[in-house]
């Protein structure tokens, strides 16, 4: 029993220390080749490793002292780190050994079969190594970066929704959308409460959350619920659930118990003031005009997440005239069923991609990893008159930061076609 709750981690231990191993192959070509520091980089190099090498294996078995969860995403994430970069340095190392291999052969060759004269075998080249370490220290100080800086970074971005057949007296509202805040990530009030301030900075008229305000638990809000509970709009603050929600991701003992979860978590919507649509409407009126809010629980068209929402239900009996928008957490869902089946919706307000946390958004460049999965993943989108709004996300989840992909407070103001 012990040697089956061992023998992983040890395999996997042995796996990362002989990745270490390669690298500081590389390591090795960047110090001087004697003297004091040479021994103390040494000695600098193999410490680091041995300690992040020992708590990972410890962890591993025993896991945190009180289930430390904030704790343990920190240490796995600075292991992940040191060893992307030692990944980055091996890559190199490999395409130099697998060169000096060849030619090794070819001049074997040449000596047996060609009487020709075998040179000595190169050495390896301290200038590839130089070019290794840079490459490798980019994401190493990324990394760093996004979780010192990165994770708190909030930027709003104010844009013009356009919509057709909008009733004048909706001219110039303003609407305020966060979404994916994982409570359960977070560790920084202040800076939480930086963001809530900015989004109040923006003087909402109404205000959309699209989904995942926890990680697991509905526990987790609790010690957030007055920093939130700041947020206020005349004309309401509208919400949606996303797959986070559910308590899908935990082991629950019963499935009353998770069913409790749920309920908890609708009723910290409705003690800070947030109007939870499940696959329901409503109708904002003003000035004996009005527009129709509709909220669809969590579907995704990508991966393995459970389709809860019923779009068909949440928009029964809507008057056809009405400039309608729509909550719904997962930005598949747009093409998958809004689109085809359901033109009357003229925007919808999704999250859930988070922009994968890491990317570039640059003038004239913007790229990330999660668009090879995502096809609309951050910003605008529009097609056959409907427009779909992917907001970054407000929080973030397991990896504790963010690298060019910030935090997003999204402002629209509504102007006529």
């Amino acid at each position: 029993m012990i040697l089956q709750k061992i023998l992983p981690p040890l395999g996997i231990t042995l796996f990362f220390l002989a990745i270490d191993w390669y690298a500081f192959q590389s390591f090795k070509q960047l110090i001087p080749h004697s003297g004091l520091l040479r021994k103390g980089m040494y000695a600098g190099y193999w410490s680091i490793s041995g300690i992040l090498l020992i708590t990972m294996f410890f962890i591993r078995i025993f896991g945190l002292p009180g289930n430390n969860r904030i704790l343990m995403v920190f240490c796995l994430s600075i292991f992940f780190i040191f060893f992307i970069s030692k990944f980055i340095l091996c890559f190199f190392l490999l395409m130099e050994d697998s060169y000096r291999g060849i030619s090794f052969v070819i001049r074997t060759a040449s000596k047996y079969f060609f009487s020709g004269t075998a040179r000595h075998s190169p050495g390896r080249s301290a200038a590839l190594a130089k070019i290794a370490a840079g490459i490798s220290a980019i994401p190493m100080v990324s990394l760093v970066y996004g979780m010192v800086k990165g994770a708190y970074k909030y930027k709003v971005h104010k844009l013009d929704l356009v919509l057709k057949n909008l009733p004048a007296a909706f001219e110039g509202l303003k609407i305020v959308q966060i979404s994916d805040v994982h409570v359960g990530s977070f560790y920084d009030k202040d800076a939480v409460l930086r963001g809530v301030n900015l989004l109040m900075d923006e003087k909402p008229d109404i205000v959309f959350f699209t989904g995942d305000l926890v990680n697991n638990e509905a526990a987790e809000f609790d010690s957030y619920k007055e920093i939130f509970g700041l947020i206020k709009a005349p004309m309401g603050i509208y919400s949606i659930l996303g797959n986070h929600d559910y308590g899908d991701y935990k082991y629950w003992e019963t499935e009353g118990a998770k069913r409790k979860n749920l309920e908890n978590l609708k009723d910290h919507h409705s003690s800070i003031g947030w109007r939870l649509l499940m696959d329901e409407h409503i109708y904002l009126k003003k000035e004996g005009a009005k527009i129709a809010i509709a909220g669809v629980q969590n579907w995704g068209a990508k991966g393995n997440f459970p389709k809860y929402g019923n779009l068909k239900k949440a928009l029964k009996g809507i008057d056809e005239e009405a400039v309608l928008l729509l909550l719904s957490h997962d930005p598949s869902h747009w093409e998958a069923q809004v689109v085809p089946s359901f033109p009357q919706v003229l925007a919808t307000f999704s999250g859930h991609t988070h922009g994968m946390q890491f990317g570039i958004e640059i003038p004239g460049l913007k790229w990330s990893p999660v668009q090879y999965f995502y096809k609309q993943w951050a910003g605008l989108y529009e097609k056959n008159g409907q427009q779909l709004y992917v907001n970054r996300g407000f929080g973030f989840l397991g990896y504790p930061g963010r690298v060019g992909i910030w935090p997003e407070i999204t402002s629209f103001t509504l102007r006529s076609s």
